[in-house]
């Protein structure tokens, strides 16, 4: 049954764990389709920080796709398409 529970929990950014501008920024791109040299490109970083960034997204919304950071920000609101 752990499997089931582990499934069916809602997954909601912790409080204290809200993402950056540049975050927010970074997950917009995400949603756009943009790869991370496009994203690096376009916010002038290196593609390591794009990555950076795109780990703590990860963490912070507990996503472990970029499609599934996506869909996330976008019912919690933090980004619209």
């Amino acid at each position: 049954m752990p499997a089931v529970a582990s499934a069916l929990r809602v997954r909601d950014p912790l409080p204290n764990q809200v993402l950056t501008p540049r975050e927010i920024e970074v997950l917009r791109m995400l949603g756009e389709g943009l790869g991370n040299k496009m994203v690096a490109d376009r916010l002038g970083i290196s593609e390591h920080t794009v990555k950076f960034h795109i780990s703590s997204i990860f963490t912070k919304l507990d996503a472990s796709t970029r499609t599934e950071a996506v869909t996330l920000g976008i019912r919690q609101g933090i980004i619209t398409v």
